[in-house]
């Protein structure tokens, strides 16, 4: 059976039982921050687990992209670890529970119109004190007892342990399915059943308190059960996964084998690729902290391998056709940013390629102090290579193999578990209730009333100081979360910031300084300025209305700038991100070039036309299927509801968005583009202003223009590039003049330091102040000091601005017999006060005390001497 094929009968099945078909989440979900990429397939759901909130349906079922790292060592090496993998699940809030869980499990597992599998081929395990379950298996599955395992909590229970260890939080006990291939290899854990039935309170015993409502989470690896299903020993095997690993051979020159010396590298060059193309694709491109530091490391990996079978150049860019080509049936969307993937890994590939040399720069140096010291390279530093430098373990294998060195694996590991500590790698999160969701599960979802008002009246719901939930607020400057049950503030989505205002009770006063969303709830974070704030008050909530009206403006004029990037560099200018404030916005896109001047010219053109036109802005709400049919562009890697907001603008520009925007273009006023800077491979950043901040970023520019038109004494500003391109020709012949008379100085002076120089047997050194050459012209002496004098060392100071400048400089032969310029500058520069260094034969330093410059001349003097003796 193929994975495809799998993959819908899956979800099918399941929809037969009435469960309902609900799309993938997103891979990093940024609303959750307790994961940095989506883990399984509960994660989208943990508020239907928790009941917080309204819940559309009971039942339900998906194919879940997902990304774990915990155990990225055995990716490759294993038959079945993984990186990016897909887990089908089927999921149950409060309606069926256990018996129908396992006997679904079954017949889709064994009834020949799904999969089919031989019964005798399939074990399970049950948690050891789970009668329930272990009953349904036996009792009405009919498995014997022999094919019914129990195991420890450790084993059987999720999270594992957490009846002795924790933590508190929804739980409960797991049910696992196993197969047993005919060839006699081994088991196969193909789907685990998790019955979350307790909620778990403080240490044992008599610490799993029953939830009212009893929820299922299942997870059946879609590669693992299509392994087994087509009859192959591992993942990598599979119709999906075979053909990567063998064009990762093909591009790298070797041939793919799955037991061969190179099998293990390709399959780990496959999964990493694989991953990095639906992370990017969502807009996750490599980086340097959190989802985007991971991104980078995978792609390091990748590279490392390809690199250590021998191929040095980019070459992992060229696998993103083939991921869009294997995956094309169930993410169609992979196609529309195909462009956008690929340039921005083979930028980062290009980029790794020149700090591969810093790093074996680095192992180089780990290597003499092993030699040095008994052989053995430690396991932390070689652990910080791995980490820092992408340097996977192998490559550091190699190389310390080419120099009979071993590694401190046990110290490579404690390293390792550490960073897993810090990071909370493989983490599924929590499902524990926090203070909001408290007040969420007894006061509601906040009605949210941002589109239509700017002030209305409302009614305190909860308070949250702290951490803490607590009734009443009376301490004056106390920071608080302040949650209404209805409200016209918008809180921070979508890259619009959160608005600011007040909350006025009958005897208090709540300075509003940021509005964040939390699941179904709008929370006002500030300030009590004045009287006391508790549950059950009637408010009046006021937006600061000249601050929306800046958000509205820049928000709106966001859209006209994706439509004006669209038009003059390509399609492929997608949405990675923005920030919407007050008047100003910030736009990252994809693209894999710096955009030229006439092309940022022509974007901002475009925009301020349609601003001239003033379109209307329509809103219309719609099924997500219906807008994306209509035109309406949706941002990969951002979660939309099942009914979503579509935003137009004249017949150019419609997209789904939940922002505050404006009632036509024209009220955007003027838009003007004030910086282009790269911010990540691949990604580009656009910072413009609009309305008043636009307005006063010309006058300011104007003002500017006029005072540097005044200081070049021309009488009018657009003179002004006549005079400064005299003023450039005027300066132009002053060098060549002051070139002129350095030259003379210097030739002067040559003869005159040679004659005065000291002999140290077959070498001259030269220490020596000159007060009227700048840096150029001391190295100008230098050179010619070298020139003219056969064996010399120089060490020239002198004094600029009041600092200190030093230089030293050292010919050829004496560099090979030892003499360094930089040891010379080094020493010298602490009597100054300063620092510097360089190369052995140039170098050169700074300093602050300029009263001590005879002394710096005269340490450096006895540093050639000594270096000479």
């Amino acid at each position: 059976m193929k994975t495809d094929e799998l993959r819908e009968k899956y979800l099918a099945f399941f929809e037969s039982k009435g469960c309902v078909r609900r799309p993938s989440d997103v891979l990093v979900p940024r609303e959750d921050k307790t994961v940095l990429f989506t883990p399984a397939g509960m994660n989208q759901f943990k508020n239907q687990f928790l009941g917080i909130g309204p819940i559309d349906f009971t039942r339900a079922t998906t194919c879940q992209k997902c990304i774990r790292t915990g155990d990225i060592g055995n990716v490759g090496v294993t038959a079945y670890h993984h990186t990016f993998f897909e887990m089908m699940g089927n999921f149950s809030f409060g309606d069926y529970f256990k018996q129908d869980a396992i006997h679904w499990a079954w017949e889709f597992l064994t009834e020949k119109k799904w999969l089919g599998m031989e019964p005798e081929r399939l074990t399970v395990t049950v948690y050891q004190e789970d009668d329930e379950a272990f009953n349904i298996w036996h009792d009405e599955i009919k498995l014997s007892a022999e094919r019914i395992r129990r195991d420890d909590e450790h084993e059987n229970f999720w999270p594992a342990g957490a009846p002795s260890h924790g933590p508190d939080g929804v739980c409960g006990p797991c049910s696992e399915i196993y197969y047993h291939p005919a060839s006699g290899g081994e088991e196969v854990e193909i789907w685990n059943l998790v019955f979350t039935q307790f909620n778990r309170v403080g240490d044992p015993p008599d610490n799993l308190r029953p939830l009212p409502k009893k929820n299922i989470d299942t997870g059946m690896g879609l590669e693992r059960c299509a392994a087994v299903l087509q009859g192959v020993e591992s993942n990598y095997e599979i119709d999906i996964m075979r053909p990567l690993c063998e064009a990762a051979g093909e591009i790298v020159g070797v041939k793919y084998d799955f037991g061969g010396k190179q099998g293990r590298p390709l399959r780990r060059i496959a999964d990493h690729l694989r991953a990095c193309t639906f992370a990017i694709h969502e807009g996750i491109g490599p980086g340097s902290k959190d989802a985007a530091y991971i991104i980078r490391l995978l792609l390091r990996r990748a590279f490392l391998e390809g690199y250590l079978l021998g191929h040095k150049e980019p070459f992992l860019y060229q696998l993103v056709p083939a991921v869009r080509d294997i995956m094309a049936v169930p993410y169609p969307e992979l196609s529309q940013t195909i462009k956008s993937v690929t340039e921005t890994i083979c930028e980062e590939e290009e980029h790794f390629l020149g700090t591969i040399d810093r790093g074996l720069s680095k192992f180089e140096k780990l290597a003499q102090r092993a030699k040095a010291s008994g052989g053995v390279l430690p396991g932390k530093e070689v652990f910080d290579l791995h980490q820092t430098d992408g340097f996977i373990l192998d490559l550091t294998h190699a190389l310390a193999d080419d120099r009979k060195l071993t590694i401190d694996m046990n110290g490579f590991r404690r390293a390792e578990d550490e960073h897993k500590r810090k990071s909370g790698g493989g983490s599924w999160g929590v499902m524990a209730v926090g203070p909001l969701d408290a007040i969420q599960k007894d006061a509601g979802d906040t009605d949210f009333l941002a589109y239509d008002k700017m002030s209305v009246d409302a009614k305190v719901v909860g308070l949250v100081v702290n951490g803490k939930r607590v009734d009443k607020v009376s301490t004056e400057g106390t920071t608080v979360d302040v949650v209404l049950d209805r409200t016209p503030f918008y809180g921070e989505s979508g890259g619009q910031v959160g608005d600011t205002g007040t909350i006025q009770g009958e005897r208090s006063e709540f300075d509003v300084l940021d509005t964040q969303k939390h699941a179904g709830l709008i929370v006002h974070r500030g300030q009590l300025l004045s009287g006391s704030l508790k549950e059950g008050d009637a408010v009046v909530a006021t937006v600061g209305e000249s601050r929306r009206a800046g958000i509205r403006r820049a928000h709106s004029a966001t859209h006209l700038l994706h439509h004006a990037l669209h038009t003059v560099l390509g399609e492929h200018a997608m949405q990675r991100g923005s920030k919407v404030e007050d008047d100003v916005l910030r736009f990252d896109f994809s693209h894999g070039a710096a955009v030229q001047p006439e092309e940022l010219l022509r974007v901002e053109d475009i925009v301020n036309e349609r601003v001239a036109e003033g379109a209307a802005v329509n809103i219309a709400f719609m099924d997500i299927k219906q807008a994306k049919e209509a035109g309406a562009m949706a941002l990969f890697g951002e979660k939309y509801p099942d009914k979503v907001r579509v935003v137009s603008m004249g017949d150019y520009s419609k997209e789904l968005c939940g922002g505050t925007h404006l009632d036509n273009t024209g009220q955007v006023g003027l838009c003007k583009i004030v910086n282009e800077e790269n911010v990540a491979a691949g990604v580009r950043r656009i910072v413009a202003y609009t309305g008043r901040r636009a307005l006063g970023q010309v006058r300011e520019n104007e003002s500017l223009l006029k005072e540097v038109a005044t200081a070049l004494k021309t009488p009018q500003p657009q003179d002004v590039p006549r005079r400064i391109q005299q003023l450039q020709d005027e300066l132009k012949q002053l060098k060549l003049d002051l070139s002129k008379f350095t030259k003379a100085s210097v030739a002067d002076r040559v003869g005159e330091f040679l004659s005065e120089a000291e002999r140290v047997r077959d070498a001259q050194i030269v220490c020596q102040r000159v007060d009227d050459l700048d840096r150029e012209g001391l190295r100008e002496l230098a050179d010619q000091l070298r020139i003219k004098g056969g064996s010399v060392a120089v060490l020239l100071a002198t004094e600029l601005d009041g600092k200190v400048a030093l230089l030293a400089a050292v010919s050829k032969d004496l560099v090979k017999r030892g003499v360094k310029a930089g040891d010379c500058v080094r020493e010298a520069a602490k009597i100054v006060g300063g620092g510097g260094g360089g190369r052995p034969d140039l170098a050169e330093a700074g300093g602050k005390d300029a009263t001590k410059i005879e002394d710096a001349l005269s340490k450096g003097s006895d540093v050639y001497r000594q270096a000479l003796s």
